[in-house]
């Protein structure tokens, strides 16, 4: 249950701000961003070592874009010849999008793409493409779209749920607090994103609280799902700032935030 929490306020001197807190059974290797692929060599992101692509890419350069994948639901791709997900941000943010791409090879997903100008949600369900420009304001997407709405969602009412409380939760203290100017040189990563930073950490909700949008949840047989990673971009008009971080934060995985340069 990935999730992606989108700010737009364009008047701000960081007028576009993306949170993004990446789940993923604890199995599954990755290796923290940076420059991954040769064929890419501008592309930052971090690197999925079961499949090679990514869940959040960023290309830093003049006009910066950004793209966060989230899985989906819907209507899987045919096993011979279904491609990866995690090629598409990578796509994204070299191609301008992902429209020219024979979509069908690819299982159900929600792709945030994000620039100092503004951001949109590209969500596939297995039939067609839907494309929707996000308002200014405070935005969450979820499995199940864009503020849960997407037109194939999850038929599990538990998974449902615990998306909608962790949507509603932290849509209201992201609102609460003050909004940040990450500027890239406003120092450290707590100094940047300030009164934002411990809620997207957790905001000292227990790893299993239905609300939680930092999990770890033990399906038995040695299946651990949770969360293993926040990235956090701030669009300016000529630069992006990347702070990333391991989760749970001050797990035993946890070697500190630091800014992605």
């Amino acid at each position: 249950m990935c999730t992606a929490f989108v700010s737009i306020e364009p008047s701000s001197a960081v007028p576009v701000l993306l949170l993004s807190v990446r789940d993923e059974y604890a199995g599954r290797r990755w290796s923290p961003p940076d420059h991954h692929w040769p064929g890419r060599p501008t592309v930052v992101g971090g690197l999925d070592l079961a499949a090679g692509g990514t869940w959040l890419a960023v290309e830093p350069g003049a006009g910066p874009v950004a793209a966060c994948l989230l899985n989906g639901f819907g209507a899987m791709a045919p096993a011979r010849g279904r491609l990866s997900r995690g090629e598409l941000p990578l796509t994204a943010v070299r191609d301008d999008g992902i429209g020219h791409l024979d979509l069908t090879r690819y299982d159900p997903f929600h792709l945030v793409v994000a620039r100092s100008d503004g951001a949109r949600v590209l969500s596939w369900g297995g039939s067609r493409l839907e494309e929707r420009e996000l308002p200014s304001g405070l935005s969450v997407v979820l499995n199940d779209g864009l503020e849960g709405a997407a037109a194939d969602r999850t038929t599990s009412e538990l998974v449902r749920s615990l998306m909608a409380a962790r949507a509603a939760r932290f849509r209201a203290r992201f609102g609460a607090a003050e909004r940040p100017r990450p500027l890239p040189d406003a120092g450290t990563t707590e100094q940047a994103w300030g009164a934002w930073l411990p809620i997207v950490s957790g905001d000292g909700l227990a790893l299993d609280d239905p609300a939680a949008l930092i999990q770890r949840r033990d399906f038995g047989d040695g299946r651990i799902w949770g969360s293993s990673s926040i990235s956090l971009l701030a669009f300016g008009p000529a630069a992006v700032r990347y702070d990333f971080g391991p989760a749970p934060v001050g797990g035993p995985a946890d070697d500190g935030w630091r800014r992605i340069v």
